[in-house]
């Protein structure tokens, strides 16, 4: 019984930050058509992540269709014990490229944008990344999972090579 009660607890810990909303508009017969696109991240800052985008004609209702779809598309990644990761990736979406870089302890979050948040929500503290090419906030959020989802730990690569973790190094 216990353990239901923590699972249900870590259940409440998702965190959703709003990236952007914008008003958008659909040129119909009779004239524009106004309505919101909000772009949600959703993390619980213990590895588990994901970026939505929900549009209906209030914010409100956006930001709602925003954060189902940021849970349907949340993944996995592997964080080290120093909350950073564990090698240099690269992702992209569209135009937007990203670069990540593991850092040393303390040195914080050292990236801009939607980047950012969407590393924050991750649970990594230490950590440098640059966006190259597109600034749109969309393409960089989503390129940023694609380099976190293509994250292996030492154990995997190890496993993957059907070799012992200590001739890995």
């Amino acid at each position: 019984m216990k353990k239901k009660n923590i699972r249900s607890r870590e259940e409440n810990t998702w965190e959703e930050k709003v990236v952007q909303v914008k008003r958008v508009t659909k040129v119909v017969k009779g004239g524009k058509k106004l309505s919101f696109r909000a772009i949600l991240v959703i993390g619980n800052e213990n590895g588990q992540i994901g970026v939505g985008v929900g549009k209906a004609s209030d914010v409100i209702g956006a930001v709602k269709k925003g954060v189902t779809d940021a849970k349907k598309h949340i993944i996995t990644i592997p964080i080290t014990k120093y909350s950073s990761i564990p090698h240099p990736i690269s992702g992209t979406s569209g135009a937007a490229k990203i670069i990540l870089r593991p850092s040393a302890t303390g040195s914080g979050v050292i990236a801009g944008g939607s980047t950012r948040t969407v590393l924050e929500l991750a649970g990594i503290k230490n950590i440098l990344a640059k966006q190259l090419g597109s600034n749109n906030t969309l393409n960089n959020a989503r390129a940023v999972l694609n380099a976190l989802k293509n994250l292996r730990t030492f154990n995997e690569t190890a496993a993957n090579r059907g070799i012992v973790l200590e001739k890995l190094y």
